[in-house]
Formats: C-alpha cells, structure tokens, sequence
C-alpha cells in the first residue's frame, strides 16, 4: 500500500465556467425524464445504476437539448432533422466567457448604446442556440446570420417561440457571393504593426503563447484560402456598432473527416460542418474582415476546434496588428475546444505580460484510427511509463494518468530499455545520442499527470502537467513526452499519403 507521503494533489484541469448554470449541478437525466415524458424513451441506465444518454442518437441528443433549455432557461426550441445540435453547457462556457470580456477594465466600453449589449453571431444555425442562451441568461440584444435558407427559417421560428426575448434577436440572412473584401483590397491605408503589445495571458495560461510572426506563410495556405458566403464583410451594415461576435465554425475540411467519431451524434449539415481549409481558413477570414471592420466591434471572438490552429490564429493576429488577445479552454467532458478573442481597441490600462514559466507540455493526435478511442490512448500512456518502472495510476473516468519516475524510470524510458509486451521496441526510438551526460535527470523524482482530451473526432489533445510548478520544465521531462508522443503516433495514428 502506497504510503500517505506519496499522496500528491494533482494539478487542476479546465472545467466549465463557474458561472455556468451546470458548474454544480450537472443535469440529472433520471429527473428530467420523470418530469418530461417525451425524454424517457432516450433515458437508460448502466450497470452501476446511472441514468445515460446515447450520444449516438440524434433524437437523444436533439431531445434532450429541447428539454434543458424548457427546464433551465424557459426556452421554447426545435430543429429539423440532419441540423447541427448543440449541447447547452458548452455553449453556456462561451457566452459566460464572453461576459467575462466585457466585464473587464482592459478596453473601454461602448457607451452609445448605455448598458444595452449587442452581440454578432456568425452562422448562427437553425438551433439559434447562441442568441438565445445570451438573451435569456443576459438580456444581450443579438444579429444572429447564416446562409441557408432552411437554417434561418428555424432561427427565426425559435426567436419567435420565445415571446420574452424575441425582440432582443434579429436574423439576418447572408446572400452568397464571392466578393468579400480581402485585406489587401481593404484600402485601410494603414501600414501592419507588429510591435503591438498583446496579452497573452489565458484561462488556462500556457494555452495562450504566441508564435513568432514568421510562422505564418501566406504562400504555404493559399491553396486552403476562405471562398464562401461573407462572414462580416458584406453582412455587417454601414454604421453599425457590436460589443463582440462570436462563431462556431466549421472545423473540418470534408463531411468524411466530420464523421470520423462514431460515438456522437449532433448532426450537422455540409454548411455547418465542413469548409474547404477547415476551421484555419474560415477564422482567418474573420480576422480579414475584422482589420477592415476594427473598432466597429470591441472584441472578435471564435471557438476553435484544434490546439495547432490556434497557435497559428494568435501568430496571425500578431500579423495584423490587433491591439490584445486572449484565449480560453473550454472542457465539457472529455471534450476540448478553445476561445480566441482580439481586439483593435486601444487598451484603456497598460497591458503587462508576465514572463510565465511553462510546467506543462502537449501535443496532438490526429488521423486517429476508427477503432482507437481516447481511453486506449489512455491506456497505453500507462503501460509506456509502467514498463519503464515508473509508479502509475490511472483514472478512467477523468482520463487521467498519475506518474512517479525516478532518475532510472527516466533513463530507462529514454534509451527505450522498456519493451512492449510483445517484445518489441517502442516505436521509432530516440537515438542513442541521449547518453546518461545530456539527460541531467532531475535531483529528485519527476511528479506528473497526463491527461486526455478529446478535441475534434479523430484528434485528441494529451496534455503532461508537472506536478510542482515552482521551475521550468526539466529538459528530461520534455524529452520523455517527446518519446511518448512518437510512440502514440506510431501505434494509433494513420500515416499521411506521401507524394514522390
């Protein structure tokens, strides 16, 4: 038995916002189906005798959506079948960080509307879910678009169930053209300034460093360049003034890639789901229409579905001379997204960003084959460390996994003296270059967790947390999650096509 000074507190992980009507108490679906017959037919119950939901059901999903938001908010809602079907608590997390935004001193308010907040909804969707959450939960006054016609008639007939609000909430249809504004056709006249102070300070603060301006090659994406209906540009009338907007774009490329999870079901039409050049290129085109837009709106906002998208989003807004950046995580389960806000106000207090020193490091998973879930990844992290010798335990139901290693756990596991079950090697070794003088292992034993998320299907972000945050990551700790993150890949992820 482990003795009580090996006990160690683990450092926390995201969870939905403590505003958020759920933060303490999560839906109980055994009391919503006895109050509400019609989600009874989708209530069952595991071994251990909890009531469930099958996310794998669009009419589970759809029903319970229309439950919550009758039961929590006193709202009246339906869509079609094949509409995208959003999950409230993750879309509460949006609107109550966006609240944050606004109720902080860094710009200064819009007064020429008085305590009156408007909000811009970018392809707001048949379930109108944004609008409605924030003009019920806030009294915001929202322009919610889109561009087909099925998905406004739905907006449209949810705002107007819901007589108590329904004046707060305008939908705007979005003709499609192809001639939105670039920011080379902007005629702004303004040269980009890249010596803007940006703070990038985050919820969750090592999710919020920048890259370098260089990072970002126009060359290298003009192939995955945005070509749809406008966004801002071309929807956003002349003189027209917004305290933010905000978007759940379409992250994904093909309906192909958007059907990769086969353990959820939300739905979605191709005009939801899918953009040629995915999230990276419809969010950049927010950010184009925002340069030429600016102060029209206090701050930009987006969700984003993929860790590496939003480094490169944040390196671009570094490009174009915002004035102040900011990102969240939001966790809903074992789900993952983030929040990226910019703005072009001057801020109202200087903006200090403090050298923070990382105690955590990531990486993604993607092209994860169909028959992999989060917990064999989960899984194997744990076996990588136990065959090395490493003291683990794992925590299945918060996808968590608590490491002990020693100075030998770290160097055993380096030179890839652990072997797999089958005999085997780890695959695609470090070289034996990691000789025991450039490891410097650590005084004492390296404490950390790693965790899993799930962040779009087929991709899963893994996170390494030190568990003592009072130094810079060891360079032996980085180099064990370097191994680790070459050995997931190679067991669990499809190669990518090569072209000669």
């Amino acid at each position: 038995m482990p003795s009580k000074k090996n006990k160690r507190k683990r450092p926390e992980r995201p969870t939905i916002h403590p505003k958020n009507k759920y933060s303490d108490n999560p839906p109980d679906f055994s009391v919503l189906a006895s109050l509400y017959p019609s989600l009874k037919p989708f209530v069952f119950y595991s071994r251990d005798g909890r009531p469930r939901i099958d996310w794998t059901d669009f009419n589970s999903t759809r029903e319970l959506t229309r439950v919550l938001l009758l039961h929590d908010h006193g709202l009246n809602w339906w869509i079609p079948d094949g509409q995208l079907c959003p999950t409230v608590p993750n879309r509460s997390n949006y609107i109550h960080w966006i609240e944050d935004l606004l109720s902080s001193d860094i710009i200064p308010k819009n007064n020429n509307n008085g305590d009156i907040v408007r909000g811009f909804d970018i392809g707001t969707g048949a379930n109108c879910i944004y609008p409605l959450l924030g003009a019920s939960l806030l009294g915001w006054t929202f322009v919610g678009s889109d561009v087909t016609a099925v998905a406004v008639e739905w907006a449209e007939k949810n705002v107007k169930c819901n007589q108590h609000i329904s004046e707060l909430i305008e939908i705007r249809k979005v003709t499609d053209c192809q001639g939105a504004i670039s920011i080379e056709d902007s005629n702004c006249g303004e040269s980009v300034n890249c010596e803007n102070k940006i703070d990038g300070n985050a919820t969750v603060a090592e999710e919020a460093e920048l890259l370098p301006s260089s990072s970002f090659d126009p060359q290298l994406d003009m192939n995955k360049k945005y070509s749809g209906p406008p966004l801002l540009l071309g929807v956003v009338r002349d003189g027209e003034k917004f305290d933010f907007c905000m978007c759940n774009p379409p992250f994904f490329e093909t309906m192909e890639e958007a059907g990769l999870n086969p353990k959820t079901s939300c739905g979605g039409t191709p005009e939801e789901m899918v953009c040629p050049g995915g999230e990276k290129a419809f969010i950049t085109r927010i950010i184009e229409d925002s340069v030429v837009l600016k102060e029209s709106f206090r701050w930009f906002t987006s969700m984003v579905g993929r860790k590496v998208n939003l480094k490169f989003l944040t390196s671009k807004l570094r490009e174009v001379g915002v004035t102040i950046v900011k990102t969240t995580e939001f966790v809903q389960g074992q789900t993952c997204r983030w929040g990226l806000a910019w703005s072009f106000v001057p801020p109202v207090r200087k903006i200090i960003s403090p050298l923070v020193q990382k105690s955590s490091l990531s990486f993604t998973l993607e092209g994860l084959q169909r028959q992999f879930s989060a917990f064999h990844v989960l899984q194997s992290i744990e076996s990588f460390f136990s065959l090395g010798g490493a003291s683990c335990k794992l925590n299945a139901s918060s996808f968590v996994v608590d490491i002990t290693a020693s100075n030998d756990h770290c160097k055993a596991i380096l030179r890839d003296e652990a072997k797999h079950p089958n005999g085997a090697t780890t695959c695609n070794p470090l070289e034996a270059s990691h000789s025991s003088s450039y490891l410097h292992p650590p005084s004492n034993n390296l404490s950390f967790c790693i965790s899993v998320f799930q962040q779009i299907p087929g991709t899963l972000l893994v996170k390494a947390s030190l568990q003592h945050r009072d130094g810079p990551v060891p360079g032996v700790f980085s180099l064990i999650i370097q191994q680790l993150e070459k050995t997931l890949r190679c067991k669990f992820c499809r190669e990518k096509a090569t072209h000669n």
